[in-house]
């Protein structure tokens, strides 16, 4: 497309409209401004990407199970995904994500994902001494460097799991440090399991004192 960039926004915003509505629509002209974003690092396409799809990845955030117990605002990791997204996807990969739906589906995980990292990086320092814990285990920041490091992160729970007692623990821990669930949410969701939200933070304080005096837990993640 030759279209000047303000002309291409305005495309994108009329086509978007018509998508809302559930009309026909023409993707071509976003799946252009993101590749001008992605491809060319042109910045004033990328502020103009930003500014048209701030709302649409706030509403992802939102609805994230993570979110409220994350203690921090939607606008915070809006930025997040945006910034993970970008550094995620690089002018090598663009060809890699041959439509619109590709593009915001990525972008879609990496505003879940940020969500999520910051739970779990708020769960990792109640679970254990900051400086026990490994850098490979902490959140990575793109979805590709996560994927890495799953074989390790699979080892790690396989030896968590070997130090729980059931499955009250096991959803628990799971609830807790996999999910970022609050207490009253792991009740809500499992009442089945336990009498009230105490029941929840008793289970939760045993686990972690548990775990913070095992020794083979910190050799594991000395090694």
């Amino acid at each position: 497309m030759q279209l000047d960039l303000m002309t291409l926004v305005s495309h994108c915003a009329t086509e978007s409209e018509r998508f809302y509505r559930g009309q026909q629509h023409n993707t071509s002209f976003s799946y252009e401004l993101f590749r001008r974003a992605l491809v060319e690092r042109d910045e004033a396409a990328w502020e103009q990407l930003y500014q048209h799809y701030c709302g649409l990845v706030e509403g992802w955030i939102r609805r994230s199970g993570a979110f409220v117990s994350s203690g921090e605002s939607s606008e915070y990791f809006v930025v997040g995904a945006f910034t993970k997204f970008w550094r995620a996807l690089t002018p090598e990969r663009f060809t890699s994500f041959p439509t619109l739906a590709s593009l915001l589906q990525y972008l879609q995980l990496c505003a879940t994902s940020v969500v999520i990292d910051s739970v779990r990086a708020q769960s990792w320092s109640e679970m254990l001494p900051e400086e026990t814990i490994s850098p490979q285990y902490t959140p990575s920041y793109a979805p590709d460097e996560e994927a890495m490091s799953r074989v390790d992160r699979e080892e790690f729970w396989r030896f968590i799991d070997g130090q729980l007692h059931g499955e009250v623990e096991r959803v628990v821990v799971y609830c807790s440090f996999a999910l970022g669930l609050t207490p009253r949410a792991i009740f809500a969701r499992r009442s089945d399991l336990f009498s009230s939200v105490n029941d929840v933070y008793n289970v939760k304080r045993n686990v972690l004192g548990r775990l913070s005096r095992n020794t083979h837990l910190k050799q594991f993640l000395d090694v």
